[in-house]
């Protein structure tokens, strides 16, 4: 069986993935956004389905395909310590961008 992180290892299938994060869609809607063939779309989401990434179900005379981000934890599980790295340097960031503003706002002034 293969990890989270093979399965989205593949480029297509990340891409997939992000417009399945925002709404359900079917085959046609993925293949016309992508501009992936129907047989490299039907492919992918087979992959994902299997692996527990997607789900179906039939509407009509299509299917519909919505994110299941259960797979997803193992990913999220992976990234928590960078996610703090990236935190922290963010914050220091915001920090130093204030202190800028502070000081060219504090240029600008006229003294009387």
């Amino acid at each position: 069986m293969e990890s989270a992180f093979d399965i989205i290892a593949e480029p297509n299938r990340r891409a997939i993935l992000s417009l399945l994060a925002s709404s359900e869609q079917s085959v046609g809607e993925i293949e016309r956004q992508l501009g992936m063939s129907q047989p490299t779309v039907s492919k992918h989401l087979r992959v994902l389905r299997e692996a527990g990434f997607v789900e179906s179900q039939v509407d009509a005379q299509r299917r519909l395909y919505r994110l299941n981000p259960e797979p997803l934890k193992e990913v999220e599980a992976w990234l928590a310590p960078f996610r703090r790295f990236w935190s922290r340097h963010v914050d220091a960031l915001e920090r130093h961008l204030d202190r800028m503003e502070k000081a060219s706002s504090g240029k600008g002034r006229k003294k009387r």
